[in-house]
């Protein structure tokens, strides 16, 4: 169970701010990550090894959230601003089929974002550049089997795209709303936000009855009906308005701290939702669903934001802080416990 926005920039043309939150049933011992510049990586083939796929090498450094120590990314940003995620989709993602011959040309699915933010500095470049590469259904023994999710892309023009594998077909939709959550596909999502029109907006509303006024006893009128469950398909309606009435001309500063009041509004404390054995959204296991991590990411200027369940301390990684053209990537460990400022 995964949320993301993307708030567009407001200081000039170019920026924006992305935020995600992190729920998978299965612990995912996530770290911060920074690969630099020319780095290597090993395209995983249709028989699930290293190296059997796509190889490639990082034109783009990028920093970004790991998960069961594997060298890639379930959500990040490269140094040029183009950000995302991968979301978890088990219920349609369906992956393309390649041959022995054609596997060398493909990737995992959980390659996906890696791939796009080492090679891509756009949207655009992602659209076209993932046309021209096949995804294959490896399983991935860390997720419980095949990787089925799917992709959310935003650039700093403010572009956003989704990127989904639908009965084994590449599906590149634009996104003018910048937020993606789980299964239904992303076009589902679209049409069912236009049952709720008529939600957000002035709470200043009132009832008028043969010329009798009847006044709302409290602010917030206008958010009555707006779905509050953590179902994929609330969680999507609830972001979309969250981010279509967020105050606009803000700076980068105050667009970072709007998007981590958004993002509060998805964390799932522990124990309202408790996943069976096989479920598909827990992978794999049972227990509590709860949000493992929350990232916000400054895509002008290049710092990528992070809180953890242990800590609700913020983490930062900067591009600016590193040399992006070192021969080793780098590896920082998530706060087990939070910073407390004691005040004297």
């Amino acid at each position: 169970m995964c949320t993301s926005i993307f708030l567009k920039g407001s200081e000039g043309t170019e920026g924006g701010v992305y935020g995600r939150t992190m729920e998978f049933g299965a612990w995912t011992a996530s770290a911060l990550v920074l690969y630099p510049r020319e780095f290597a990586f090993q395209g995983v083939g249709i028989d699930g090894l290293p190296g059997s796929g796509l190889n490639w090498t990082s034109k783009y450094a990028v920093i970004g959230t790991n998960g069961f120590g594997e060298p890639i990314l379930y959500d990040g940003m490269n140094e040029k601003g183009l950000a995302g995620g991968l979301l978890n989709a088990p219920n349609t993602a369906e992956y393309q089929h390649p041959t022995s011959e054609q596997s060398e040309h493909s990737i995992a699915p959980e390659q996906m974002l890696i791939y796009s933010l080492c090679n891509f500095a756009t949207v655009e470049e992602a659209r076209k550049g993932l046309a021209t590469i096949l995804v294959n259904g490896s399983p991935n023994k860390n997720w419980g089997g095949v990787a089925r999710c799917h992709m959310t892309l935003h650039d700093a023009t403010g572009r956003s795209i989704v990127v989904e594998f639908l009965k084994g077909e590449l599906v590149i939709t634009d996104n003018p709303l910048g937020v993606l959550t789980n299964d239904p596909p992303f076009s589902w999502h679209l049409a069912n936000l236009g049952n709720y029109a008529n939600a957000g907006g002035p709470s200043n509303k009132m009832l008028v009855v043969n010329g009798e006024n009847f006044i709302p006893d409290s602010s917030g009128v206008a958010t009555m009906g707006i779905p509050g469950s953590f179902l994929s398909s609330d969680r999507f309606v609830r972001a979309a308005l969250y981010v279509a009435h967020a105050p606009s001309n803000l700076t980068t500063t105050e667009q970072i701290n709007v998007a981590w009041h958004i993002m509060n509004n998805f964390d799932i404390p522990p124990g309202i939702i408790s996943m069976w054995a096989d479920s598909t959204y827990g992978g794999g296991v049972g227990g509590y669903e709860t949000t493992e991590w929350t990232v916000v990411a400054d895509l002008k200027g290049g710092t990528y934001y992070l809180k953890s369940y242990q800590s609700q301390s913020i983490q930062s990684l900067s591009f600016v802080d590193f040399d992006l053209n070192t021969k080793e990537f780098k590896l920082f460990p998530l706060l087990t416990v939070p910073v407390v400022q004691v005040m004297k």
